[in-house]
């Protein structure tokens, strides 16, 4: 392996955790390679360079050519990979998470495998939202109800300011451009907010998949968490750029979300929220999620047992019987 170029792959705990990355990175037209650390970006103006370790989500636009070298160290890296399409955007890849332990995803499968529970992270979302309310008798139901009536007056609130007219949400999920200015503004705003959350939620070792309001598709945590923030962020972006009526709405709406998201502190806010709704904790020991790494076998009565030990039975209770070899491993006897 030392005869191939670059660097060699990063240990987890040498890389920035997920709440000290920038967003996103939107690119186009240009050829995308690596250069030891850093991908490169290549057009008629030249060559740019980014370190992989310091970004979040990289966006690829139209005309863009990626190489191998470069998507294998984005997901070492553990950068999130969207292609953007002209008619739409879809997404198609993520690195790997920067986390070695599984904590966070068996709590998020426990909460939401459990109605009572779910209900509790679906009410701490909601409490987000409504930090002046008590929202914790409220049932799904109703939660929903107010959650609707909020983002109307959201939206309503938005249209009298930047004096953008506002007649509702819709638009053409296969045609970015079958749409009024104002819906193609927020379709790019929301879009990078998906990106966004997705990254954290992957990076942190979390399911995408696996919802509290949302449910039923692949990337339903992704929506729950990108709603925390819609409407402080990306919906009066969206209105703000609407307003201005440019000639590339999508072009100028990424930039000005991207500079929103700087501002207000994105990546730190998600990964605290994301901390708060599973563990119940604002701040935690990192090392406990980046550093450790855990590996054990289940058992249905002690919870886990040591990894790495070949198990047999002398007597009738199944006690270990195992020797250490020379070079560690564990061979049972």
């Amino acid at each position: 392996m030392s005869g191939i170029p670059g660097i060699e792959k990063p240990e987890l705990h040498a890389l920035p955790t997920i709440k000290e990355r920038m967003t996103f990175l939107y690119v186009e037209r240009c050829i995308i390679n690596r250069r030891d650390g850093a991908i490169t970006f290549t057009d008629t103006r030249g060559t740019a360079y980014v370190p992989v370790a310091a970004l979040g989500v990289l966006m690829l636009g139209p005309g863009t050519n990626i190489s191998h070298r470069a998507m294998e160290l984005l997901s070492d890296a553990g950068a999130c990979t969207i292609w953007v399409g002209e008619q739409g955007v879809r997404y198609y890849a993520h690195g790997r998470p920067l986390t070695r332990s599984s904590r966070l995803i068996v709590r998020q499968a426990e909460l939401v495998s459990n109605t009572r529970k779910r209900l509790a992270v679906a009410r701490r979302m909601y409490q987000m939202r409504f930090p002046s309310e008590d929202v914790s008798y409220l049932t799904m139901q109703q939660l929903r109800g107010r959650e609707g009536s909020r983002i109307r007056s959201v939206y309503r609130t938005c249209s009298r300011e930047y004096g953008v007219p506002w007649s509702g949400r819709a638009y053409n999920p296969d045609d970015f451009l079958d749409a009024s200015p104002i819906n193609q503004a927020l379709s790019a705003a929301h879009v990078c907010l998906y990106g966004a959350a997705h990254s954290v939620i992957v990076a942190m070792g979390c399911s995408p998949a696996l919802g509290f309001v949302h449910t039923g598709h692949e990337r339903s945590f992704v929506y729950d968490i990108a709603d925390l923030y819609k409407a402080g962020i990306t919906i009066p972006v969206a209105f703000q750029v609407a307003s201005e009526e440019p000639d590339d709405i999508g072009v100028v709406t990424r930039r000005r979300v991207r500079d929103a998201f700087a501002t207000a502190h994105l990546f730190p806010r998600m990964a605290k929220d994301l901390r708060l709704l599973l563990l119940g904790e604002q701040e935690g020991d990192d090392e406990q999620l980046f550093d450790v790494e855990e590996l054990f076998l289940w058992d249905e009565w002690e919870s886990k047992v040591r990894f790495g030990v070949s198990y047999g039975k002398d007597d009738a209770v199944g006690t270990l019987v195992a020797t250490r070899e020379g070079n560690g491993v564990l061979v049972g006897v």
